[in-house]
């Protein structure tokens, strides 16, 4: 394996109000873990007031996690998951479409990316050798 898992960091600006519900806002947490093939363990949402919801799953595969601004339309969020049955970018493609960001930034990680092993490490001044 070349890696242990995908993380995929999700920057959503112009989106409409519905990220100020946190009803809406948990539909959408749920919607992204089933686009992304993950298994939900436990959901929390928490609305404040005056503004803004931050949700957390907890995912058998790692987690999915939601900030929102909707002062400035913004969403801040994070897909982790461990694994190859699971697809974190269309989780994010799902958030993206449910709070209609008109921009997005969109990245993804490999994380765990195993190191190489001591007997493949050269001291640097033979590296050019």
């Amino acid at each position: 394996m070349e890696h242990l898992g995908r993380h995929v960091i999700i920057e959503l600006w112009g989106c409409s109000e519905v990220i100020n519900d946190a009803s809406l806002v948990e539909r959408a947490m749920r919607s992204a873990v089933l686009a992304a093939n993950a298994t939900l363990l436990d959901l929390f949402v928490h609305e404040f007031s005056p503004q803004g919801v931050t949700g957390v799953a907890v995912l058998s595969e790692s987690h999915l996690s939601i900030h929102t601004w909707p002062e400035h339309g913004y969403v801040a969020a994070d897909v982790f998951t461990c694994g190859s049955t699971t697809n974190p970018a269309a989780a994010a493609e799902v958030l993206r479409q449910m709070f209609e960001a008109t921009t997005a930034d969109i990245r993804e990680l490999e994380r765990g990316v195993m190191p190489p092993a001591p007997s493949d490490i050269r001291p640097r001044a033979l590296a050019n050798v």
